[in-house]
């Protein structure tokens, strides 16, 4: 193989080299997104929030420290919403379940899809949050100048670091867009959903709550 073709074939090496690394890249890049908010979820970082229901644990109550619960409702817009709560803060123990109720109110005479967004501040204390009920876990639905109730049931876990006294709860509203075409099919699903909710409430997070409840008489003192 004479010096040329050795020179050819060492360009072509390094071109497939190159373009290897840029597709590599751009697979990284395209991953690093989705991959970054579940390291977010997992660790609490940056207040993120965990989507799914869990399960309230019985384990006893600390009545010695008073952990001041706040929450702030934020709208955006686009959403021509209003979200509002029945308490602004409340006084919770650790290893306490307690129960809050948001009100959704559309302004508009037209219906509309929206979602609430959730964040924790400070972010370590995610992990220690466990959010049995939530508006925030699913997109809502509200017909023109509907207003709509919903609870909020959730437990501060005892493990709950001596350093944390106050826990902010922020709630921002965000536009969801719905297509015509999948209109049916949201709302044969959101039915499905509200049906295996009903059942879950009736059943066993019924059971769960009426514990843990009772166990906690002071659950949510409004201060």
């Amino acid at each position: 193989m004479d010096s040329q073709e050795q020179t050819q074939v060492g360009v072509r090496r390094t071109v497939i080299r190159t373009l290897a690394v840029l597709v590599g890249m751009f697979a990284f890049a395209f991953a690093l997104v989705p991959l970054y908010d579940v390291f977010c979820r997992i660790t609490g970082i940056n207040g993120k929030v965990d989507a799914t229901a869990q399960r309230i644990v019985h384990e006893e109550v600390d009545v010695s420290r008073h952990i001041n619960v706040q929450f702030i409702t934020r709208g955006s817009p686009g959403l021509p919403w209003q979200m509002s709560v029945e308490m602004r803060q409340m006084s919770v123990h650790p290893g306490q379940t307690a129960e809050v109720d948001f009100t959704f109110t559309n302004n508009s005479p037209n219906e509309s899809w929206g979602r609430a967004v959730p964040s924790v501040s400070p972010s370590n204390a995610t992990r220690h949050l466990r959010k049995v009920s939530c508006f925030c876990f699913e997109e809502q639905l509200l017909q023109g100048d509907e207003r709509l109730t919903i609870p909020l049931v959730f437990q501060l876990a005892r493990d709950l670091p001596e350093d944390i006294n106050t826990i902010t709860l922020v709630y921002t509203l965000y536009p969801v867009e719905h297509s015509a075409q999948n209109a049916s099919l949201t709302d044969t699903l959101n039915n499905s959903a509200k049906s295996d909710l009903h059942s879950l409430v009736q059943g066993d997070l019924k059971d769960d709550l009426k514990d843990g409840l009772k166990n906690n008489k002071a659950a949510g003192v409004a201060i």
